[in-house]
């Protein structure tokens, strides 16, 4: 071989050398980031909430916003949540987690409008956290549609897929998609993700997504919130849009403060 030829094949394994670096390097820093960065977040400042008692407040971000909260339920006049936000403040831990979490869990109640922006980016970081957790962190979906009839309806399309087992394939492919929710729209969506596209439809009706939107509805009562997204991550509650370390943070400082008061036996 030429010296030429020995020059040309040692910079081609100083390129492949150079190119397995640079892999191995965003690998680590894709596996590395999530553990790292809460380090860099500062002390909470928690503001303690009188109502209801046992949680805190962490006010966080942008919100998307409208002025009626009762869209997807009836005008205002017609709506009567008393028994709901009964019902709730009762049985607070099943109505906001879905039930008691399991040792060392930390459990997250996620409210969303698909048509807010910023939940859009946050849906992905918790289900990030949630994939990347090992199963030390819950997320509950809670579909709060306030940003017009769009949001009805595909907020109900997404609870009626639930009840097929398919809701967070449907949450994530609504959440990554600019759609209009046409009843042919969700009718191949659900066909294309496994679901009864006619059940679908069916349920989106029925008397179990209409309790979901009332409990919904009677937990963002309780807890005065007024946009999305908002977060209840164990005992904190989080006002508006929240960055990945900071949550990150966050749920690490739930899991040494030990599970919210109102899922202790």
């Amino acid at each position: 071989m030429t010296e030429t030829g020995n020059d040309h094949s040692r910079q081609t394994r100083r390129s492949r050398r150079a190119f397995l670096s640079a892999i191995a390097a965003v690998g680590l820093i894709w596996w590395g980031w999530p553990r790292v960065a809460p380090l860099f977040v500062g002390s909470f400042d928690f503001e303690e909430m009188t109502s209801p008692p046992g949680f805190r407040r962490l006010v966080a971000g942008d919100q998307s916003e409208l002025p009626n909260p009762f869209i997807g339920l009836g005008t205002p006049d017609r709506v009567d949540l008393t028994a709901d936000v009964e019902r709730a403040r009762v049985g607070m831990c099943a109505a906001l987690f879905g039930g008691v979490p399991g040792a060392d869990v930390v459990p997250i109640a996620a409210f969303s409008d698909y048509n807010c922006p910023y939940c859009r980016v946050l849906t992905e970081i918790l289900i990030d956290i949630a994939a990347r957790s090992e199963g030390r962190v819950r997320i509950t979906w809670h579909e709060w549609p306030l940003l017009g009839p769009t949001s009805v309806v595909a907020a109900r399309a997404a609870l009626a897929a639930d009840l097929q087992g398919a809701y967070e394939t449907f949450h994530k492919r609504l959440m990554r998609t600019r759609f209009l929710p046409t009843e042919a729209f969700l009718a191949r969506t659900a066909e294309d993700i496994g679901a009864d596209p006619d059940r679908l439809i069916t349920d989106m009706a029925g008397p179990d997504v209409a309790a979901r939107l009332r409990n919904t509805a009677a937990l963002a009562r309780i807890f005065g919130f007024r946009g999305t997204p908002a977060l209840v991550v164990g005992r904190t509650v989080v006002i508006g849009a929240v960055s990945e370390p900071t949550l990150r943070a966050l749920i690490d400082q739930e899991r040494r403060d030990g599970p919210p008061p109102v899922c202790k036996a």
